[in-house]
């Protein structure tokens, strides 16, 4: 006897996307109004409040591989955002920092990522919203899940 096929509505995961992948188109937009993508964001908020991080540094924290940091660092700096240094006592180790205009702009990105999600959760209550969130980080965590989310 055939065993059952399940649905897509009654996997979980189905309703993580659905709800994950509206919330992240709906943030890119808002992004493009700004030319930034979402993984250029993620860059630029790690780089906010510190005086520069290595490009090693930043795949670590976000998950990527230094060849995709360097392709998301050359698009801020010809963008202006971010300038790249050399270390005066090792030619070859880099850092990189947000340039003024760099600065300036991540407030209000992070303006449009709390519009965002208010847009999609201000429904919620905060306890509801405090057991969603409880619930994700404990897949992360169990998961071992590093990558930051960024497409």
């Amino acid at each position: 006897m055939a065993r059952a096929v399940s649905d897509l509505a009654s996997h979980l995961g189905y309703w993580l996307r659905y709800v994950s992948n509206h919330v992240s188109q709906a943030f890119a937009r808002k992004l493009e109004d700004r030319d930034v993508t979402v993984a250029e964001w993620a860059l630029l908020r790690e780089l906010y409040g510190v005086e520069a991080l290595s490009p090693s540094g930043l795949a670590e924290k976000l998950g990527l591989s230094r060849g995709a940091i360097s392709k998301l660092a050359e698009r801020l700096i010809n963008k202006a955002l971010v300038v790249r240094h050399a270390d005066p006592s090792d030619r070859r180790a880099q850092s990189l920092t947000l340039t003024g205009q760099g600065r300036a702009l991540v407030p209000k990105l992070a303006a449009l990522a709390d519009q965002n999600d208010a847009e999609f959760f201000s429904h919620l209550s905060a306890e509801e919203r405090a057991g969603i969130e409880r619930f994700l980080r404990d897949v992360v965590e169990r998961r071992g899940l590093k990558s930051v989310p960024m497409d």
